[in-house]
C-alpha cells in the first residue's frame, strides 16, 4: 500500500495538472457513474493529502475522496485521453491533460461534514503543517500496545506504513515490541522529528531513503540496492543483511494486522538475521521427542511472543536464547492423566 509521501506527491501532481480548470469526468467501468456526472463541468479548486487519503476539493463544496488501498493506481498524460484500458473507475480530463484511476479501495464524493469526520478520525500526519504530535503521544503514552503497532495505526499517526515505522524505530534503537506507555517523551520527540525528516525526503525524491550518509553505497563502496521499491533502507527488506554491523538483528512477528503477521526486525538483540522456524511434520516431531515422556520444547514448536525489554526471564539469558521468540512447552499427557481428566469431566457434569 502506498505510504503517505506517495499521496502527498499525487496531491501536488493533480493540482499542477488541473487546479483552476473545468473538468470532464467519466467512469468507463461504471462503478462511479453518478459521481462522475456530478463532477462534470465543475472546477477543481485545490487538492489535499491527509495520511493515505487523497482529497480533491471542487466548487459547490464537492469533495472527491480517494484511498488507493493495495491495488489503486493513477496514470496521467497530456492531450486527448486514450481509449480506456482495464477497469478505469474514474477519468478526469481538461483541455490540456487527462487522469485515470484504477482499483482504489475508496472513490466517493463526500460532504464537508464527512471531510471533517475523516480528519477527526485520523492521527497527525508528519507531512502536514497542522500536525500535532502531542495528540499522538497522548495515545501512545497510555497504551500497552507494542510501539510498532501503534505507529501503524492510522488513528494514532497518519501516513506511516511498514517501511517508515520499521526504519524509524531501527534508527532510534527502539524495539518494535516495546509497549507504547514505556516510550519516554524525549524518545518520542526524536522519533517524530525523524519521521518528519524521512517522509519529507521521500516526497522530494519520490522514494524512501532511510540510510544515513555514512552508510550510503558511495561511502561504503558497495553496490546500491536494486528492486521495485528503490531507495536505501536498513532493515525493511527481509532476507538481506543490514548495511551496518551494529546493532545485530533478530526476526520476530508483530501482532496480526489485516489477517496476517507482519514481519519486523528487532535491533539490539543477540543472534543473526533469520526467519521463524518452519513447523515440523508431526511424525518427525514425535520422533524427535522420543518415547520417554515429555522432552524440552524444540524450536519447531508453537511460539509465543514476549517483549524483549526488562521483563526477560533470567533462564532465557542463561540459555543464551533470543527472548523475542520463545517456544511454548507442551507436555504430552500420560494415559493416567487423561483418565483423571476424563473422570473430572464426568464428575463436573454429574455423571
Amino acid at each position: 500500500m502506498p505510504e503517505g509521501h506517495t499521496i502527498h506527491r499525487l496531491a501536488a501532481r493533480h493540482a499542477e495538472l488541473f487546479a483552476g480548470d473545468k473538468l470532464h469526468a467519466a467512469s468507463p467501468q461504471g462503478r462511479f457513474a453518478d459521481g462522475a456526472a456530478r463532477l462534470t463541468g465543475t472546477v477543481l479548486e485545490r487538492t489535499e493529502a491527509y495520511g493515505k487519503h487523497l482529497l480533491h476539493h471542487y466548487a459547490d463544496e464537492l469533495t472527491l475522496h480517494v484511498h488507493l488501498g493495495l491495488y489503486g493506481k493513477f496514470t496521467d498524460g497530456p492531450g486527448e485521453p486514450p481509449e480506456p484500458v482495464g477497469q478505469v473507475r474514474l477519468r478526469l480530463a481538461s483541455d490540456r491533460h487527462w487522469l485515470d484511476l484504477r482499483g482504489p479501495t475508496a472513490c466517493e464524493l463526500i460532504t464537508p461534514p464527512e471531510v471533517a469526520a475523516l480528519r477527526d478520525r485520523l492521527g497527525p500526519d508528519p507531512l502536514r503543517a497542522d500536525a500535532d504530535p502531542e495528540r499522538a503521544y497522548a495515545r501512545i503514552s497510555r497504551s500497552p500496545t507494542p510501539l510498532a503497532a501503534l505507529l501503524l495505526d492510522q488513528s494514532v499517526v497518519a501516513g506511516t506504513g511498514l517501511i517508515f515505522v520499521t526504519e524509524a524505530l531501527f534508527r532510534a534503537g527502539l524495539p518494535p515490541t516495546m509497549p507504547g506507555r514505556a516510550l519516554t517523551r524525549a524518545n518520542w520527540d526524536a522519533l517524530w522529528a525523524d519521521l518528519v525528516g524521512l517522509m519529507r525526503l521521500a516526497v522530494e525524491h519520490g522514494r524512501i531513503d532511510t540510510v544515513r550518509d555514512a552508510h550510503l553505497p558511495e561511502a561504503m563502496g558497495r553496490p546500491a540496492r536494486v528492486d521495485r521499491h528503490g531507495g536505501e533502507v536498513y532493515v525493511y527488506r527481509l532476507g538481506m543483511p543490514p548495511r551496518r554491523a551494529l546493532p545485530r538483528l533478530r526476526h520476530r512477528s508483530q501482532p496480526r494486522r489485516a489477517g496476517r503477521p507482519q514481519p519486523v526486525l528487532v535491533p539490539d538483540l543477540p543472534g543473526r538475521l533469520s526467519r521463524p522456524p518452519r513447523r515440523m511434520h508431526r511424525p518427525a516431531l514425535r520422533a524427535t521427542r522420543g518415547a520417554a515422556g515429555p522432552q524440552p520444547a524444540s524450536s519447531s514448536q508453537q511460539t509465543t511472543s514476549t517483549w524483549c525489554g526488562k521483563t526477560t526471564a533470567p533462564s532465557m539469558l542463561q540459555a543464551n536464547v533470543c527472548p523475542i521468540v520463545q517456544p511454548r512447552a507442551r507436555s504430552r499427557s500420560s494415559p493416567s492423566s487423561a483418565v483423571s481428566r476424563s473422570s473430572r469431566c464426568r464428575t463436573a457434569v454429574g455423571e
